[in-house]
C-alpha cells in the first residue's frame, strides 16, 4: 500500500516557500516535517510559526534526514542545482522552484541525477495550475486554436525589482527579470503551444534604469549599487515546428501599469487566443464575421498550493512528473540563448 504521509522538508524557508506552506498543509499526503536555512533567526520564527520543530541550518543535514521523503528547494537559483542532485543522490523526491537552474548545463546534471536515482524531479511552475490557465490549456489540446504558428508574450513591471541580493546579484541568482519572472512567461506559453523545440534565438538585454540617480523600486526601495542584472530583455524565438515567439520581461519600464502586466497572445490557424483574459478569437470566412469567445469554466485554488499537492499525487501514485525537467531545460536553453545573443549582438542556434 502507498504510503499516505509523506514528510516534507524544505530548504529556504525566507522567500517563496510561504506560498509553498499551504498546499503542503491542505494536501491529504503530506505533512511539513523540516526546514533549513541558512539564517537561524529566520529558521527558528518560521519554524515556530508553522509548527515545524525538525530545524537544521546546514541544509545538507535536511537532505540527510531518513524521515524526509520530499525536499522542496525554496533557496536562490545558484543554489538549486546541487542541492537537487544532493536531494536526488539521497534518495528524496524533489520539487524545485522556478527556475530549474540558471544554465541548460546545470538542470541536464539535474536530470542525469533523477534518472540514476529513480526519483521523481518537478520544476514548481505556478502559472501551469492556475484555473484559468488550466482552461485554456483544455481548449488548445481539443483543437480550438488550430496550429499555433506564432506567439508573443510578455510580463512587464513598472518599478518592480526584487531588491534583495537573492535577486539583483548575479552570483546568487544568474540573472535579473529573465530567470525570475521570464521563466513563467515563458514556460506557460511553450506549454501553451505543445512544447515546440527551439532552434534559435535572437535577443537583447538593458541595465538602464537601474543605475540611474535615484532609482527605486516599489518592491523594496532604493536599487542597491550591487544590482548587476539586467532590467530589461527581449527575443524572437524560432522553433523546429516552424512556429515563432516574441518575448519581453523587465522589473523596470516605463510602461503603463500599476504593478505587473502579464499577457500572452497565441496565434493558431483556427483561432487566436489571449490570455489571462482567456478570449479565444475566430474568423467565419464564409459569413465574413468575426466571433470572440471568452471561456466561462475556471477551477479555484492557489496555484502555488496546487502546484505542491500536484507534486504529492505524482508521488504516490507513480504518476510522471507534473512539470518535466526536459520542458525546463527547453525554457532555459531559450533564456540561456537570449543572454548569450545579447552579448553577441547576432542570432545565436540553440544546441543543447
Amino acid at each position: 500500500m502507498a504510503k499516505k504521509t509523506l514528510n516534507v522538508g524544505i530548504i529556504g524557508v525566507g522567500g517563496i516557500a510561504g506560498v509553498h506552506f499551504p498546499g503542503w498543509r491542505e494536501s491529504p499526503l503530506t505533512q511539513m516535517y523540516a526546514f533549513a536555512d541558512l539564517d537561524g533567526a529566520t529558521l527558528k520564527r518560521v519554524g515556530e510559526a508553522q509548527g515545524v520543530s525538525v530545524l537544521y541550518e546546514d541544509p545538507m543535514d535536511l537532505i540527510a534526514d531518513p524521515n524526509v521523503d520530499i525536499v522542496d528547494v525554496c533557496t536562490p537559483n545558484m543554489y538549486h542545482c546541487p542541492l537537487t542532485v544532493a536531494a536526488l543522490e539521497a534518495g528524496k523526491d524533489v520539487i524545485c522552484e522556478k527556475p530549474l537552474a540558471p544554465t541548460p548545463e546545470d538542470i541536464k546534471k539535474m536530470i542525469a541525477a533523477r534518472d540514476k536515482s529513480g526519483r521523481l524531479l518537478m520544476t514548481a511552475q505556478h502559472f501551469r495550475f492556475s484555473g484559468g490557465a488550466k482552461a485554456l490549456k483544455t481548449e488548445v489540446e481539443a483543437g480550438m486554436l488550430g496550429d499555433i504558428y506564432h506567439a508573443r508574450s510578455w510580463m512587464l513591471r513598472r518599478s518592480g525589482a526584487p531588491t534583495r541580493p537573492g535577486f539583483i546579484e548575479k552570483k546568487h541568482s544568474g540573472g535579473g527579470p529573465c530567470i525570475d519572472i521570464g521563466v513563467h512567461i515563458l514556460d506557460l506559453t511553450l506549454w501553451m503551444m505543445g512544447n515546440p523545440k527551439p532552434v534559435s534565438v535572437s535577443g537583447v538585454t538593458k541595465d538602464i534604469l537601474a543605475h540611474k540617480p535615484g532609482a527605486f523600486s516599489n518592491w523594496g526601495g532604493p536599487i542597491p549599487k550591487s544590482y548587476d542584472v539586467e532590467e530589461f530583455a527581449a527575443a524572437f524565438v524560432r522553433f523546429e515546428t516552424g512556429a515563432t515567439l516574441v518575448i519581453e520581461v523587465s522589473w523596470l519600464l516605463n510602461h503603463n501599469t500599476p504593478s505587473e502586466d502579464m499577457q500572452m497572445w497565441l496565434y493558431g490557424d483556427k483561432a487566436g487566443a489571449h490570455w489571462p483574459s482567456n478570449e479565444v478569437y475566430s474568423t467565419n470566412n464564409k459569413t465574413k464575421q468575426h466571433f470572440n469567445t471568452k471561456l466561462q469554466r475556471e477551477e479555484g485554488g492557489a496555484p502555488h498550493a496546487k502546484e505542491c499537492m500536484a507534486f504529492a499525487e505524482a508521488v504516490v501514485k507513480k504518476l510522471p512528473s507534473p512539470v518535466p525537467a526536459e520542458q525546463s531545460l527547453d525554457v532555459i536553453a531559450i533564456l540561456d540563448g537570449l543572454y548569450r545573443s545579447a552579448a553577441s549582438g547576432k542570432e545565436v542556434v540553440l544546441k543543447y
